[in-house]
């Protein structure tokens, strides 16, 4: 119980750090207020958190830590509690601090640092090359490059600045232009009156529809996030013996849900005010394609972070924009490269205090 204690932990810290960033931009373009954002992210975790049971076969065996340390090891309660508890560690005093950072990245530091001081040159180094740093270095990087590359030609199709502002702004579509035009002429003739106002409303119908889209796009992307990193949370706690699989997604779901309820805040600011202006249409281009490399990942049983790929994707936003506060990514950018060494010392160490006190086997 005492490891099943820890997990709960370590998925109410990736609740607060996590939880938000699948609804990120509906907070940041207007589209909702930051607890209409906060409840539809819940939900749609929540959903996730319990379809991976279904569906997550394969990364509750990869973190487990078969085939990347020694037989021996996996399930051992000392092993167990110091990776937990090390990742949990370093995801929430990130969350405390406003950083967006990665539980996978931290579960596999804790691994890795526990798996060092228990087994030395016993740890699958090719293993953990190829199965887990290689699709982590590669989460950030996807939806930039898709997104950059994509951009333009949505620009062609797609207005970017929010429907609220068409009226007010210079037309960019000549749909757009001929809008503006019969709305004037609308003005300055009686006649014109209901030509007038059926466009208003089918523009307000487009703007509903939009939003409507976006809500969408951020549940999916809740939606695989919680079919993504339950597993992952759930795999060394079950090692280990703590419970049985549905009965412990259930509780570890509703950990994540009190983290994300509670002290999801601070992300939820960076996220989706400091990152770079977003408009709706940006947010549910940047949803669609974290929601769909996510979902592909896991399909596939391949350790990606969530809270990469959606950063990965906003910071897409702003690059091909040219608006990225640089200043703000750069720090994100460190935190990144400083959580797997900060999760690998807190398990070492955890791991060698456990062992030498034998409070735990």
């Amino acid at each position: 119980m005492i490891i099943f204690g820890a997990a709960l932990f370590l998925a109410y810290a990736n609740g607060a750090n996590d939880n938000f960033k699948g609804v990120a931009t509906l907070w940041g373009s207007g589209v909702a207020s930051f607890r209409t954002a906060l409840a539809w992210a819940t939900v749609s975790t929540f959903a996730g958190s319990l379809a991976a049971a279904a569906f997550a076969e394969k990364l509750l065996t990869l973190f487990s830590g078969k085939g990347l340390v020694p037989e021996w090891l996996i399930g051992t309660p000392a092993f167990a509690l110091a990776v937990i508890l090390a990742a949990g560690l370093t995801v929430f005093l990130a969350a405390l601090r406003g950083i967006p950072i990665s539980t996978t990245h931290s579960l596999v530091g804790a691994i890795m640092g526990a798996g060092l001081i228990a087994a030395g040159s016993e740890l699958n180094f090719a293993k953990l090359g190829q199965s887990f740093l290689l699709p982590l270095a590669l989460g950030p990087i996807l939806p930039i490059l898709i997104i950059t590359g994509l951009y333009p030609m949505v620009r062609r199709v797609v207005t970017m600045p929010a429907l609220d502002d068409w009226f007010g702004a210079p037309p960019k579509r000549p749909a757009m232009a001929l809008a503006r035009s019969e709305l004037n002429e609308a003005k300055q003739s009686q006649h014109k009156t209901e030509a007038a106002t059926a466009i208003a409303v089918a523009l307000n119908t487009m703007r509903r529809s939009a939003d409507c889209l976006h809500f969408l796009s951020a549940g999916a992307v809740g939606f695989a996030r919680g079919l993504n990193d339950t597993p992952k949370i759930v795999a060394i706690a079950l090692a280990a013996g703590a419970l049985d699989l549905r009965v412990s997604i259930f509780f570890i779901a509703i950990a994540m849900a009190l983290g994300g309820l509670l002290q999801s805040r601070r992300v939820a600011v960076t996220m989706s005010n400091k990152i770079t202006p977003l408009s709706p249409a940006q947010g549910t281009l940047a949803n669609v394609i974290t929601s769909l490399l996510v979902i592909m990942a896991s399909s596939y049983g391949l350790p990606v972070s969530t809270t990469h790929v959606s950063v990965g994707a906003i910071m897409g936003i702003g690059v091909a924009e040219r608006n990225a506060n640089w200043r703000l990514l750069s720090g994100i950018a460190s935190a990144w490269v400083l959580t797997l060494p900060t999760a690998m010392i807190l398990s070492g160490l955890l791991y060698w205090g456990l062992t030498l006190s034998g409070l735990v086997g």
